[in-house]
């Protein structure tokens, strides 16, 4: 304190240190264990999934595609790569696109074969049909 009457003590002053310098909290990072960085054994998110969804794109195209799918997005947010994932949509793609040429085949040709009976065989059941290579009367077909 400074003494008003008496000036030719000055008050004695605390030296002036500066802050000390931000640093970190000291607790542990929200940022998840399979982030970048993390150990080699940590789990990848969607990984599971991938192949999963990698075996079921050979027998269920269309759930194999959504899991696939969902497999890659959730390794993305983690910033991995999931070739089991990507794998299984582009087998799941691939099948479903092939089986939608060989359903529209099939369906071309039953229809083909159905107008055919209708065709050849009239109302009363006169004339006859191939099918299959061989010659059927339209009265066994009724």
């Amino acid at each position: 304190m400074t003494d008003p009457q008496n000036p030719a003590n000055p008050p004695y002053e605390q030296p002036v240190t500066p802050p000390p310098a931000y640093e970190a909290p000291a607790y542990p990072s929200s940022a998840p264990a399979y982030a970048a960085g993390a150990p080699a054994g940590a789990p990848v998110p969607g990984k599971v999934l991938g192949i999963v969804a990698f075996v079921l794109s050979f027998f269920l195209q269309l759930i194999g595609l959504i899991l696939g799918i969902v497999a890659l997005v959730q390794s993305k947010k983690a910033g991995h790569k999931n070739g089991w994932a990507v794998a299984a949509i582009i087998v799941s793609s691939v099948l479903m696109v092939i089986g939608i040429i060989v359903g529209i085949a099939l369906l071309a040709w039953f229809a083909n074969l159905g107008n055919e009976i209708l065709v050849n065989c009239g109302p009363g059941g006169q004339g006859y049909v191939e099918l299959w290579g061989q010659q059927l009367p339209c009265s066994d077909l009724q």
